[in-house]
Formats: structure tokens, sequence, C-alpha cells
């Protein structure tokens, strides 16, 4: 595992949902307003992208079904989604949002 650079603070602030690209690897980053996270992109369900979806508290909303996703643990909330997402480790360096992607 090693932190890459992803995206830059600024950016995400104005939008609060990023989609962003790292090698193979599509990336939710999220900010509730006073944590950033990043997840897998796509819900486990129907692969639509939560980028595109609602933020509520420390929950994703999948713009697709509904399902939520816990922005900490990655865990499903709701149906019809049942299956975890990816969570990463962020940590921020300046503007700069870097996350721990595996190797």
């Amino acid at each position: 595992m090693s932190y890459t650079p992803v995206a830059s603070l600024k950016d995400l602030k104005t939008r609060r949902l990023l989609c962003v690209v790292s090698g193979n690897r599509r990336l939710l980053l999220a900010f509730t307003g006073e944590q950033v996270y990043a997840t897998d992109d796509l819900c486990s369900h129907e692969d639509a992208s939560l980028s595109k979806g609602s933020l509520h508290g420390d929950c994703v909303k999948c713009p697709l079904h509904g399902s939520r996703f816990h922005l900490v643990t990655g865990e499903a909330l709701d149906e019809p989604a049942e299956d975890a997402i990816a969570t990463y480790a962020v940590k921020l360096d300046g503007d700069d949002i870097l996350v721990d992607l595996p190797d």
C-alpha cells in the first residue's frame, strides 16, 4: 500500500462528491465539511457511480436504487445493495488529497 495524490481539497470542497481515477481504480472522494473519505466509486449492487449520488452525513446514497453506504466502513446500509464497498485511508498534504491504495 502507498499513499497516492489523487485530487486537490479545493476541488472537492466545491463539489463534496468527486470521482477520480488512479491507475485502473475509480475512486469516490467525499467531503463532509470536516473529513475527507475515499471509497470505490461503484455501487456494489448495480455499478452506478456513487459520485453522482448524494451525501448524507457520513453516508453516500446511490443515485440508482437509493442504497446508502457508510463512508468509514463501506457497509451497505440499505437494500438492494448487500455487499460493502472498499474504503481507503486518506491523508492531506497541504491542498493535496492522498489515498492509501493497494500496490
